[in-house]
């Protein structure tokens, strides 16, 4: 079956990473890592049927999104707030 091909795992985590070039914000970057990486699990011999293979890919996908709101997301979690307007003089 086709989601036992390794290079279709990374076809598809590619064409993931062209759309988030298209939609900034890191909303398909995790995906797109998740998909390689599972492609990368199946060419160094992982076997497993369809529903492992996507549990494979969606704890991949959530450790690498997860790292990323660590590294790249604002500290403490909390939302920027503006306290004066660029045209208050």
């Amino acid at each position: 079956m086709i989601w036992s091909v390794w290079w279709a795992w990374v076809v598809a985590g590619l064409v993931i990473a062209i759309a988030e070039v298209l939609v900034p914000g890191f909303v398909f970057l995790g995906f797109a890592v998740g998909a390689v990486a599972t492609g990368l699990l199946i060419w160094l011999g992982f076997e497993a049927g369809l529903p492992l293979l996507l549990v494979v890919f969606a704890v991949i996908s959530l450790v690498f999104c997860l790292g990323m709101r660590r590294v790249f997301g604002l500290p403490g979690g909390s939302v920027k707030l503006w306290d004066r307007d660029i045209n208050d003089n």
